[in-house]
């Protein structure tokens, strides 16, 4: 195709009598990234290569003023074109692990990042600030201090803050003054490190099971009754006391509520448990556990616990089965919310 010679500023493409001008493609994609612009609409332009963004900005820098005929052809065109595709693929791997994410296989996902490493031209940082604060803090504590500032830099300052409460207080006082340093960091710099941190945690083989031994024991001793749990972590403190210490650190039951739940969040639980079950879980609470029952009459409102208190009253004597059942229930409403990240358990000394 002919390409057009640059023309002055006030200068019409053609002069009149002579010929519409044939347009190129990418004059063309010109016109119509020019038309969408003056409408607001902004394109992802980042998704192509630089080199054709550059090609495209020079082409717009070319290019003066078109007749009204030649650009109601070029979108005449492009209507045509868009009509005429019967569906659109994302292209390349990353887009197809978009695709098809939750539905692969762990290995064949890892095994198709590693194929899109280095080649890709996505934001790695995408991927890796989708990441679990678990898999990103090993790599904090590895890393120099240079690239941990720049991690910390493109992480949301909610996930940063919260890496930074698990590093050593030394590391994490370096890593917050280098934060300081990274203004002038290059954007090419910035996109290497993360597709080097990007390829370093694909290359981590894959996991048979989503949590670590110590939070799948604790949630088993969570839901089992009081003296299977009792006699399960006595056992683990003759095996191996420290793993028993962090599986306890891990349980949490009726008995941990004083300690572990906002008292602004009292009302939020109750309106996720069947107040039936409560009632019973209330009145059945003995030992240790009525500290929690009244933890939880003395965070509502005094109308509402004087009512469970006169419903606790004359209710029959519940059966132990039920009294357990009552409060795993509670406990399950507990996990649930946390999961969702609706409240937030408070962190036991130690942790």
């Amino acid at each position: 195709m002919n390409a057009i010679a640059p023309q002055s500023a006030l200068g019409p493409l053609t002069r009149p009598g002579a010929s519409r001008p044939v347009l190129s493609r990418r004059q063309k994609a010109a016109v119509v990234v020019q038309l969408l612009a003056t409408e607001g609409l902004k394109l992802p332009l980042e998704e192509l290569t630089d080199d054709q963004q550059t090609q495209l900005a020079e082409t717009i820098a070319e290019l003066r003023l078109i007749d009204r005929e030649t650009m109601v052809e070029v979108i005449e065109e492009f209507c045509t074109e868009l009509e005429a595709v019967g569906i659109a693929f994302p292209g390349g791997i990353d887009g197809a692990l978009k695709l098809l994410e939750g539905q692969l296989s762990a290995s064949a996902a890892t095994r198709l990042r590693r194929m899109a490493s280095g080649t890709s031209r996505a934001d790695p940082w995408e991927r890796i600030t989708g990441l679990s604060t678990d898999l990103l803090l090993p790599v904090l504590q590895e890393e120099s201090i240079e690239v941990g500032a720049v991690m910390l830099s493109k992480l949301t300052v909610a996930r940063s803050a919260e890496l930074l409460s698990k590093v050593a207080s030394e590391k994490a006082r370096k890593l917050a003054y280098a934060v300081s340093l990274t203004g002038n960091v290059a954007p090419e710099t910035v996109h290497r490190i993360g597709t080097a941190l990007a390829s370093q945690l694909d290359a981590q083989p894959a996991k048979a099971f989503e949590t670590g031994p110590v939070e799948r024991v604790g949630a088993i001793l969570n839901y089992s009754p009081a003296a299977t749990r009792n006699s399960v972590l006595e056992g683990l403190d003759e095996e191996d006391k420290i793993f028993a210490d962090q599986v306890r650190k891990a349980i949490f039951t009726f008995t941990n509520i004083p300690s572990r739940i906002e008292t602004r969040d009292i009302p939020k639980i109750l309106r996720a448990v069947d107040q039936a079950k409560l009632i019973v879980a209330l009145a059945g609470a003995k030992g240790e556990n009525e500290k929690s029952a009244e933890f939880i009459l003395s965070n509502m409102s005094q109308r509402m616990a004087q009512n469970l208190r006169d419903e606790i009253a004359n209710l029959k004597k519940p059966k132990e089965k039920d009294i357990e059942e009552a409060m795993n229930e509670i406990v399950g409403a507990i996990r649930e919310l946390e999961a969702n990240g609706e409240i937030f358990l408070v962190a036991e000394d130690g942790e």
